[in-house]
């Protein structure tokens, strides 16, 4: 049975995934790259193949469509521009059906390397639904922001969460874990600590 799962997502010690005010030159608001430089250092030439790095690989393995809210397609506003096509270029990395979760819908795009972003105004387990039967036999990922895991995990709609806590503390900025009590008793949770000071956590959804 293909999972609902969520990988390589970054949040600070504090819960938050994203820092504020978001915006076209501050795409993670106050936190700037810090939620990212552990995976960034993996990309470098030379970099230790280490724990970060044996995660970092497995951000993309297994899937065959994306999830993501409308503030990870791009900043606040974007909806008003008809020329954004995402921060990625016109190569973006997910190689799949990528469903953008957006109260203002418009036509989908075309991207090379098979990403297709496609726009939907519709509930979470609906566009799971769309997005399952674009899969097919392989998972689907959801991608963020954190607004959009925690809608997902609420739901009871997630199988499997990778969390990458990094050591820092933001203090405000949109929290993951909000709503979230008791997902203990729900989630096996697994924790492993890199020498970058980043803990993974790996949480299963515990069969019932």
């Amino acid at each position: 049975m293909p999972l609902v799962r969520v990988t390589n997502f970054a949040i600070s010690l504090d819960g938050y995934g994203a820092g504020e005010p978001q915006s076209l030159e501050a795409p993670f608001g106050h936190a700037g790259m810090k939620l990212h430089a552990w995976r960034f250092a993996t990309w470098q030439d030379g970099a230790p193949s280490g724990v970060d790095a044996l995660f970092g690989k497995q951000y993309d393995v297994g899937f065959g469509a994306e999830i993501m809210g409308a503030n990870k397609f791009g900043p606040p506003g974007w909806q008003d521009d008809p020329d954004w096509r995402g921060w990625w270029g016109e190569d973006p990395p997910f190689h799949t059906p990528t469903y953008v979760l957006t109260h203002r819908p418009r036509e989908s795009m075309e991207m090379e390397g098979g990403t297709t972003f496609h726009f939907l105004d519709t509930s979470v387990e609906q566009a799971l639904a769309v997005a399952r039967e674009a899969a097919g036999d392989l998972d689907v990922r959801i991608g963020g922001g954190a607004s959009t895991v925690r809608d997902f995990v609420r739901a009871g709609l997630v199988d499997h969460l990778h969390l990458a806590v990094v050591p820092v503390v933001l203090g405000r900025g949109t929290l993951l874990w909000e709503g979230l009590e008791g997902l203990e008793d729900t989630f096996h949770i697994e924790a492993v600590s890199a020498p970058s000071g980043v803990v993974h956590l790996s949480l299963s959804r515990m069969q019932g």
